[in-house]
């Protein structure tokens, strides 16, 4: 990590549905605009799941991303303290004490649901990495 490196986090409750599918378009997204250097990703969940939700994995396969060797990971509030940036999934009662930008996107909870509704969070997820990485890039820029 470099002094100039942003760091974000993409965090939910089970860490295996939303923050999944998040954090695989955010490395996406990091990979498309070369912020490899300058960009670290954290993804993880308050009280992880043993597995990503099957749903979640098939909607994402549509879409040209493998989720199959993804595990729910706990996240440590340091690490959260840590970044410039924390999306959570729309679960989320943090209360960090560094300054850290939390946005709580609001996102409704994939589990259970069928595959139509999982692919419209899907692309909303998308939507709101995309908006993010324009966000961090223009004020890189400035």
């Amino acid at each position: 990590m470099t002094d100039a490196e942003t760091q974000i986090a993409l965090v939910c409750v089970q860490n295996a549905g939303r923050s999944q599918m998040a954090t695989a378009y955010a490395e996406r997204e990091r990979e498309t605009r070369e912020l490899a250097d300058e960009i670290s990703i954290h993804s993880g969940g308050t009280h992880p799941a043993d597995a990503v939700h099957d749903v979640v994995r098939d909607a994402m396969a549509e879409v040209g991303i493998d989720l199959s060797d993804r595990d729910p990971q706990k996240i440590a509030t340091e690490t959260l303290e840590s970044c410039e940036y924390v999306a959570t999934m729309g679960c989320s009662t943090l209360e960090l004490e560094a300054d850290t930008d939390v946005r709580d996107w609001d996102l409704p909870d994939p589990h259970g649901q069928d595959l139509e509704t999982v692919r419209e969070i899907r692309d909303d997820v998308k939507t709101r990495v995309e908006s993010l990485f324009d966000e961090i890039e223009s004020t890189r820029t400035d």
